[in-house]
């Protein structure tokens, strides 16, 4: 398998769950120059949803988040896996992991339409250095 395998730093914030927060928030994003290595966005509830924000620089999120009043809560930790489409890959992770008896809470993926995919991997704090040896993160 063709893989980078890093830690990635998240953060997350809560907003009500209408029409346009999120672009609200990807707008004052780019408007202070905060690229994204991910995001993600799922509902807590009737009315509110998390937004987690991975960015390529957590400092300049954390910046940005001081000067305009965003409640961060962070920052928390995730495996983010890129590589090529090779069939079993994310098996092969999954294994490594559960031989070592370490659980993965959430992980979600996408593949990129051209052989490759990217994976985010959620471990507990309290196993997250083991599980980012064992899979070689930088």
């Amino acid at each position: 398998m063709s893989a980078t395998i890093r830690r990635a730093t998240y953060y997350y914030l809560m907003v009500q769950d209408r029409p346009g927060e999120a672009y609200r928030l990807l707008s004052e994003l780019a408007s202070g120059h905060v690229d994204l290595l991910a995001f993600n966005a799922f509902p807590t509830g009737p009315m509110h949803t998390q937004l987690a924000l991975f960015p390529e620089d957590p400092d300049r999120l954390v910046q940005l988040a001081r000067t305009s009043g965003m409640e961060l809560s962070g920052p928390h930790h995730a495996i983010l896996i890129q590589g090529d489409g090779d069939l079993g890959a994310l098996a092969g992770i999954h294994r490594t992991l559960s031989d070592a008896g370490i659980n993965v809470y959430t992980a979600q993926g996408v593949a990129d339409g051209r052989g490759g995919f990217g994976y985010l991997i959620y471990i507990r704090p309290e196993d997250f250095e083991r599980a980012a040896g064992l899979l070689g993160a930088a």
